[in-house]
Order: structure tokens, then C-alpha cells, then sequence
């Protein structure tokens, strides 16, 4: 289940044929900025929607309370007129502190539009 603003954004979710997590937006009024491009803001929350999702199914049946401690975007290009896709990584998952690193594309998953990178704190349950 996504959260309420994912899905005001009409974002969905599918499996790649590896069976990565995928989060996808169609293009909509709600998600437009300038004139035939997307709000940045809505390819930020893309990026930590995939990022959030990858980093629970890392921690599968672990029920940690996860915070933002920083979140980086780096925009590379307008994002335009068409459905953007997102997945992300963990690339660390520690007892304290998880580090995700999240893509967006339109079309061609190697000309990304944004990245970004996250750090998160984690509030395990004392055994």
C-alpha cells in the first residue's frame, strides 16, 4: 500500500523481469512544473518512494522504525511529457544506518533523469 501523496502523484508499482522493485508515474497534471515538464518535487518524492520500498524489502520481516537522516536529489535532466520510472538500491544496511541510492528514467534506464541518496536512521526493536 502506498502512502496518500504517492498516490495523489498516480504512482504505481510493478516487478522488472529480475524482480526488482519498480516504481512508475504516469505524466498528469498534477506532476507538471514549467510548461511540458515535470515538478521537481514530484521526481523527488518518486525517488524516495523506489528508495523507501527497496530498503523494506531488504528488511523483510524486520519491523524497524526508518527516519531520513539526509536526502540528496540530483537533477540531470527535465524529465518531460511521459511515464518516469524509479528503482533503487541498498548499498548498506547496518544495525543503525542504511544507505539507498535511488534512479529515475524515462525510457532509457541508462540516461537517468534524477538520482538520489539517501542515509536512514534505523529504530530497531531491542530484543
Amino acid at each position: 500500500m502506498l502512502p496518500p501523496y504517492a498516490e495523489y502523484l498516480g504512482i504505481r508499482t510493478q516487478r522488472a523481469e529480475d524482480g526488482e522493485l519498480q516504481f512508475v508515474m504516469p505524466f498528469a497534471d498534477v506532476v507538471l512544473g514549467r510548461p511540458g515538464y515535470l515538478h521537481g518535487g514530484a521526481i523527488a518524492g518518486l525517488l524516495e518512494f523506489a528508495a523507501f520500498g527497496a530498503l523494506y524489502e531488504a528488511l523483510g520481516t524486520d519491523k524497524a522504525v526508518v527516519k531520513p537522516i539526509n536526502v540528496t536529489v540530483q537533477f540531470m535532466r527535465g524529465g518531460t511529457q511521459r511515464e518516469t520510472v524509479a528503482a533503487a538500491t541498498v548499498t548498506r544496511l547496518g544495525k543503525r544506518v542504511a544507505n539507498v541510492e535511488a534512479h529515475a528514467w524515462q525510457g532509457h534506464r541508462s540516461r537517468p533523469i534524477a538520482a538520489a541518496q539517501l542515509n536512514v536512521l534505523l529504530k530497531r526493536a531491542r530484543p
